[in-house]
Order: structure tokens, then C-alpha cells, then sequence
């Protein structure tokens, strides 16, 4: 929460005041650097922003990411997978001077997981 001087204009910053009998430790307040202001704050004070999520586009495609990717014929490692083709695409994700990652994908949608072989 930001608050303004009501004399000056300038932002308020928050300082503890001086002790006083009734609040032997100080009471926290708002003061302004430049004017003599200040308005001390005796009880609790909250300010709540509900905060919007931003939505994020599916960088690599969803569901539609393998749909023109290259495919080979190849048996798929695990012992319990039947999948025949293999769909895989290159992606430039790091730097230049590192090799390009590969996704690969089964046409066996039963034993995928994260779009890597089981």
C-alpha cells in the first residue's frame, strides 16, 4: 500500500513514534520526509488485491504438437509396449553452442508418459 502526503504530495514512509504512556514501546506511524505530517497508526490496517492468473499458451503445441512431426518405423524399447512408429521433432531450446533437444513420442498412447518412450 502506498500513501500520499495530503500537504505536499510526496509518499508517506512508516517510522515508529515516540513512547508514550499509552504505548510505552511507540506506536507505528506514517511521517512525510518533507512537511512535518504524520498520522499514527493505532490499529491494524490490511489491504487485499485479488490477483488475476495470467493465461499461458502451450509453448510446444498441446495436443497438436506431434500432428507434422517427422516419424520412423521402430519398435519401441519396453518389453509391454506395442507401438511400431516412433514421432520425433528437433527444438533449438539452449544456447547455439548446444546440441538441439529431442521429443519423442510412441504412437502407443497407452504407454506414454511426458512424451518420452516407458
Amino acid at each position: 500500500m502506498l500513501t500520499f502526503c495530503p500537504n505536499c504530495g510526496n509518499s508517506l514512509t512508516i517510522s515508529r513514534g515516540e513512547p508514550t504512556r499509552e504505548y510505552p514501546l511507540g506506536v507505528n506511524r506514517f511521517e512525510c520526509r518533507t512537511c512535518p505530517y504524520q498520522h499514527l497508526l493505532r490499529h491494524g490496517r490490511q489491504e487485499t488485491t485479488a490477483m488475476k492468473q495470467k493465461e499461458v499458451e502451450d509453448v510446444f503445441g498441446g495436443k497438436e504438437e506431434f500432428a507434422n512431426a517427422d516419424s520412423m518405423a521402430t519398435q519401441c524399447p519396453a518389453e509391454d509396449c506395442n507401438g511400431d512408429r516412433a514421432y520425433f521433432f528437433q527444438l533449438q531450446i539452449r544456447s547455439a553452442d548446444e546440441p538441439m533437444t529431442t521429443f519423442l513420442k510412441t504412437d502407443d498412447e497407452a504407454n506414454m508418459e511426458h512424451g518420452k518412450w516407458r
